[in-house]
């Protein structure tokens, strides 16, 4: 999970599977593969991030030995 502010929006790195896992939450923000765009007006609410975190750790959790 990753995050980065650019001239004109800030972006969230969590990868394709919490997006994908989300995708209806998300409807409104710019998308990618692994990417969500926001304006810094228009923050995702923290009840999203979180669950986006979560599924991000579990994700990671899975694949350990």
């Amino acid at each position: 999970m990753g995050f980065a502010a650019f001239a004109n929006h800030c972006s969230l790195f969590p990868g394709a599977l919490p997006i994908d896992q989300f995708r209806d939450d998300l409807k409104g923000y710019s998308l990618s593969k692994g990417t969500i765009r926001f304006s810094i007006n228009k923050p995702p609410p923290a009840s999203l991030i979180r669950k986006l975190v979560k599924a991000r750790v579990a994700e990671n959790e899975s694949k350990r030995p």
